[in-house]
């Protein structure tokens, strides 16, 4: 099935209206949709190099206004379901501890999961969930796919096709490795 869906959202590539179904997409996969916005880019900007940058906004603003849908999944659905629930258990206490410790966090977790393989969905729920201050969550959001999107976007204009196996492969790696030295290197200076 996933298989599927992935050949599906590749063939939108190809679609005259490639840009719009890019834009739904990526605001579809922020908050539900398990196939990445990347899918549809990567052969877009292969096809229309000098439509780069344009393709690359498209997807931030796209995947920025699914963030605010999954944060208000978030927000909303958890008073209405997963809170009496909670209560029932006598785990009101914990979650409580757990938000408090996610919004402390939260900046990390959203550029995190905005610009690794980490599902991104995961992280703009549980933002709402949490009741992350909405504006932490939408500057970390834009700074996030911001960096994943135009980044890509700038390899494959200025590599083109050669590039696309390094993004589809190591990309994530190298951009999990930079959130951990930036983690790491913003504890050093903490500590020391």
């Amino acid at each position: 099935m996933i298989q599927r869906l992935y050949d599906w959202t590749l063939s939108l590539a190809q679609h005259p209206h490639a840009l719009w179904a890019l834009a739904v997409v990526a605001f579809i996969e922020s908050s539900v949709f398990p196939i990445p916005p990347d899918i549809l880019m990567i052969p877009m900007i292969i096809a229309r190099p000098n439509r780069a940058f344009l393709i690359a906004f498209v997807a931030l603003v796209a995947s920025v206004l699914g963030g605010l849908l999954g944060y208000a999944i978030g927000a909303f659905a958890f008073e209405a379901l997963g809170q009496p629930i909670l209560a029932a258990m006598g785990k009101t206490q914990a979650m409580a501890e757990f938000s408090d410790r996610f919004n402390d966090l939260g900046f990390w977790a959203v550029l995190t999961a905005g610009v690794t393989p980490f599902p991104y969905k995961v992280i703009t729920i549980m933002s709402g969930w949490t009741a992350m201050p909405l504006g932490t969550f939408i500057a970390t959001s834009i700074l996030a796919r911001g960096l994943r999107f135009f980044i890509v976007a700038a390899l494959l204009w200025q590599f083109g096709a050669p590039v696309r196996v390094f993004i589809e492969r190591r990309l994530g790696l190298m951009f999990t490795l930079f959130i951990v030295l930036l983690v790491g290197a913003f504890a050093l200076v903490r500590y020391i």
